[in-house]
């Protein structure tokens, strides 16, 4: 089984998307104080760069 670009791209959008959601839970429900805005803030970087992944597979 051989993985070409677009499936790469797909598991990388998936563990993006895992690692946003994990890291916006922690902001949310583990750090109430300051350091809670920084995880939930890297993690819709996560996201974005998620969606781009997403968006570029088939085009690459």
């Amino acid at each position: 089984m051989g993985m070409n670009k677009n499936t790469i791209l797909g598991w990388a959008t998936l563990i993006m998307i895992l690692m946003g959601l994990l890291l916006i839970g922690l902001g949310a429900f583990r750090y109430s104080d300051v350091s809670g805005w920084g995880f939930v803030a890297v993690g819709v970087g996560f996201l974005a760069n998620a969606w781009v992944f997403s968006s570029l597979k088939g085009r690459l």
